[in-house]
């Protein structure tokens, strides 16, 4: 762990859902400049775990840490990536008019009103461009593909120059080569925040994660190369299949299909 402490730590978590346990005593800490992925069935508790992160939700019991702070005190540090984002297709919004929602929160009347100032814009231009998007700066969002929006609404979460990014199904509606792409500029990205995400996808997460959280209520958490179909299996209370999109397993064989 770093000398400077974990990111984000958790210890004796519990939360429920109009009396029904949704998470029970979870502990978990993410070092700084970790990338992580959270795993599990639909109803497991994933979204539950980044909501209670963001602050969002608060347990029910046990302790839930933010950059040593609680995650209300620590939210303009973190970046968000939705799982959802629904809007208006006849609404005139742009791509920049959404990358710089990530701005809104800000101290002061700027930031509660929207008053975007030339650093606001030129932060928006600069998450635009690292995600390879800034051409497309003036056009309107519902315009879009779906690789394109994952890749925008990655740039609005990037405005804030967070310092931890939490991203919910990153590669929901995209195509192997926008996963691609979203490997390397996820990878460049964890050079210099920490990194956590909601997948399906185990063979995205293979490609850049150092652990991976395995969530079904409780958690067990595995380093990425040990994940193998039955420790998917266990969390999933069933049959999985593992797909990997690369040649790792050309060259290993088949363990984990």
């Amino acid at each position: 762990m770093s000398p400077e402490g974990p990111v984000i730590d958790l210890q004796g978590v519990s939360f429920a859902y109009d009396q029904a346990p949704v998470l029970e005593d979870v502990n978990l800490s993410v070092a700084r400049r970790e990338s992580i992925c959270i795993v599990g069935p639909n109803g497991g508790g994933k979204t539950t775990l980044l909501k209670l992160i963001l602050g969002l939700l608060n347990p029910q019991s046990g302790r839930v840490e933010v950059f040593g702070q609680t995650p209300r005190r620590a939210r303009l540090r973190v970046g968000y990536m939705p799982q959802f984002y629904r809007h208006d297709p006849q609404f005139p919004i742009t791509v920049t008019d959404i990358v710089l929602m990530g701005r809104l929160g800000r101290p002061g009347l700027a930031g509660w009103f929207g008053w975007y100032d030339r650093a606001d814009r030129r932060a928006a231009r600069d998450a635009l461009a690292e995600v390879g998007m800034d051409s497309f700066a003036g056009r309107p969002f519902s315009e879009l593909s779906g690789g394109q929006r994952q890749r925008v609404l990655i740039a609005r979460a990037l405005c804030c120059q967070p310092d931890l990014l939490l991203l919910d199904e990153p590669t929901a509606y995209v195509d192997t080569l926008i996963e691609a792409r979203l490997v390397e500029i996820l990878k460049e990205l964890n050079h210099r925040m920490t990194i956590v995400m909601v997948s399906h996808d185990l063979g995205f997460v293979s490609e850049m994660v150092q652990r991976v959280v395995c969530v079904n209520r409780r958690v067990l958490v595995h380093p990425a190369e040990a994940i193998s179909s039955e420790a998917i299996r266990e969390v999933y209370d069933g049959e999985v299949q593992m797909v990997r999109h690369d040649d790792v397993l050309s060259q290993r064989g088949s363990r984990d299909e």
